[in-house]
């Protein structure tokens, strides 16, 4: 590949660190790099199917789906789609070459980054705010992980309830009622929710029932401090940031663009770069 042509479809995407974590990837292999952001905020006929189809005949090599398009990512890839990436029901990156194909570098991210930062480290019990499509990804995470339960809520009624179905392991949907309960017998705890963006501030738990645990993620990486994070450290939490995932998911996407392997402790020095001030 002499040029990685691609771009990323999402709401709320004008301050992400992608374009420079994927150009700084391809300077290091030696390749042209171009990308374009599709900021799907405020736009209520966004056709996913359609824009799709145009960057498709407009011969890029790709495109990564972030909130809320990683579902439709994954129905549009239909019969193309594995099935370790159908378990999931999510994609946040499609490559298009002579065949299109379908990645979740969520998931593969995460189990990078949870080695990386956890070492050997059991999830155990976890209670995970969210069952969006970033949800998804760390559920079936999880489970690989060896996680023993984990208690999903959100705010929408039923989401819970369907990926907690459609996950095969220690998962259950509860209440947004009793996440509470769930907190104070976790092991780890997990935003998977928008909450902590610039665009969105708060926190999906409840600040007076964090301490017994051990251990914090939350997918927002931008900013990588976020308040739920803050509270977390304060408790002595060992904490994992959306920033850490963010690094491992960019090295993954790359690596599905390009077929290129990359030397990953190298790739994550240089990514430290783009680690935001907060």
């Amino acid at each position: 590949m002499d040029k990685l042509t691609a771009g990323l479809i999402g709401s709320h995407i004008q301050k992400t660190r992608l374009p420079r974590a994927l150009k700084l990837l391809c300077d290091e292999a030696g390749i042209g790099f171009e990308f374009e952001l599709i900021d799907t905020d405020g736009i209520t006929d966004f056709d996913f199917n359609a824009k799709v189809d145009e960057l498709r005949q407009r011969n890029w090599s790709g495109v990564t789906v972030t909130h809320p398009h990683k579902t439709e990512a994954a129905r549009y890839a239909g019969k193309y789609l594995p099935p370790e990436i159908a378990r999931l029901g999510a994609s946040n990156t499609l490559t298009f070459g002579s065949t299109l194909s379908a990645h979740n570098t969520d998931f593969t991210g995460f189990m990078s980054a949870w080695r990386t930062v956890m070492g050997d480290l059991l999830p155990g019990k976890v209670a995970m705010a969210g069952a969006g499509g970033v949800a998804r990804a760390l559920v079936f995470a999880l489970v690989e992980l060896g996680a023993t339960d984990i208690s999903i809520w959100d705010i929408e009624p039923g989401k819970a309830e369907q990926l907690a179905t459609e996950c095969s392991g220690p998962c259950r949907a509860i209440l947004p009622a009793q996440a509470n309960d769930a907190i104070s017998v976790a092991d780890g705890l997990i935003n998977a929710t928008a909450l902590g963006m610039e665009h969105a501030p708060g926190m999906a738990f409840d600040a007076n029932h964090i301490s017994p645990q051990s251990w914090a993620f939350d997918a927002v990486y931008t900013p990588t401090n976020t308040d739920f994070l803050k509270a977390c450290h304060a408790a002595g939490l060992e904490c994992l940031t959306g920033f850490d995932l963010f690094c491992h998911m960019a090295i993954g996407s790359f690596e599905a663009y390009t077929s290129i392997t990359t030397d990953r402790l190298s790739a994550l020095q240089k990514l430290a770069d783009l680690r935001p001030e907060s």
